[in-house]
């Protein structure tokens, strides 16, 4: 991978538009044209005006904005040339709300093309849009997500899921919440819980908050896996067999790694108060309450990467394709979450606050 503090003065960010029947392109030309009429429309932070690079069908976009009704808005902005559309042809034509599994290698293909200006250099990062596992799978590609498709495609042995997002109820404090294991079936999580992945995995979060988020010691609170941390052994020793022995080498490692904590009980502020991470042990313990308290406006955020990458926290909502109803406002705090990563990274800051920067 390039180094960052290499990319010109004006870098670019990708934005992959994800499903085409869904709402990525509804969202990704809603939080540019408000980022516009915000003043960000040259992206003032990062050391010089930012590209965009919208990676996905011209056609399919300039449709949906007109079923939008901001088509005129839309030609201005690609005409200031910040926004540049990357035109990856569809499969086959899209509505919106309707699946087809002869796009699912459309998909994938935005992937891979932002996956390439990242190597070369082109990209400081990249932004993605949901996309709709079934139809990939569908495709004859097999294919568990995002995340676990860009470690493949990077050839990281292992990448860590991190959600992140203001909370409004608590004078919007920042709360992260990284995941030890991901997509797994729930009776598949203790098994998959050992003390080397979970060394690995205070590893990557303590050093991509340093390097990405400018915190200097990241303090990381770690939650149990069983009820009440598993009460001393009596409601299971993955704590006392797992837990306790990662936290101790994450220890001499020189990692503020505290914990196990009752997941029940950890995600209060005054716990969460001087903490910049909290590390979940799955998907549902961790996620449950952080989207309970930031939905629509979180990141989800890949650590681990030998690239930045961004994402929203929320699925293809087919429902709302084409229809004006679907919130772009994840998709902006995902774009402002890039712009601060590739500064830090770079040694550039971007400017204001995003779900991703300082701690809470």
């Amino acid at each position: 991978m390039p180094d960052p503090a290499s990319l010109t003065a004006t870098p670019a960010l990708a934005i992959t538009t994800g499903e085409p029947a869904g709402i990525g392109p509804d969202i990704t030309i809603g939080a540019l044209l408000q980022l516009a009429g915000n003043g960000h429309g040259a992206g003032s932070g990062n050391g010089g005006s930012l590209r965009f690079h919208v990676l996905g069908d011209a056609r399919l976009l300039m449709a949906r904005a007109e079923a939008l009704g901001v088509a005129h808005a839309w030609q201005r902005r690609l005409a200031e040339g910040h926004v540049v559309v990357e035109d990856i042809a569809l499969g086959v034509a899209c509505e919106p709300g309707h699946l087809d599994a002869r796009n699912g290698r459309y998909v994938l293909a935005l992937l891979d093309a932002a996956i390439d200006g990242l190597r070369d250099g082109r990209y400081a990062a990249m932004i993605t849009a949901p996309v709709q596992k079934s139809t990939i799978n569908d495709a004859g590609v097999p294919f568990t997500g995002h995340t676990e498709y860009l470690a493949e495609q990077a050839g990281v042995p292992r990448v860590v899921m991190m959600l992140a997002g203001p909370q409004p109820a608590h004078d919007n404090a920042m709360l992260r919440v990284a995941l030890a294991t991901t997509h797994l079936p729930l009776r598949a999580v203790p098994d998959a819980l050992t003390v080397p992945m979970l060394i690995d995995t205070l590893r990557i979060v303590d050093h991509d908050l340093r390097r990405h988020f400018g915190i200097a010691r990241p303090r990381i609170l770690v939650t149990g896996l069983n009820p009440h941390a598993g009460e001393s052994g009596h409601m299971g020793r993955e704590e006392i067999d797992v837990i306790v022995p990662a936290l101790q080498l994450a220890a001499d490692a020189d990692i503020d790694a505290r914990g196990p904590y009752p997941a029940d009980t950890l995600f209060q502020p005054r716990h969460l108060r001087d903490a910049d991470c909290v590390l979940a042990m799955y998907h549902d313990q961790g996620l449950a309450p952080l989207k309970y308290g930031t939905f629509g406006h979180g990141v989800n955020v890949t650590l681990g990467l030998p690239f930045i990458r961004t994402s929203v926290d929320h699925g293809t909502a087919l429902d709302l394709a084409g229809s004006g109803r679907a919130e772009h406002g994840s998709m902006i705090e995902a774009i402002r979450c890039a712009i601060n990563m590739a500064g830090h990274a770079s040694g550039r800051h971007g400017n204001g606050a995003s779900a991703g920067s300082g701690r809470h």
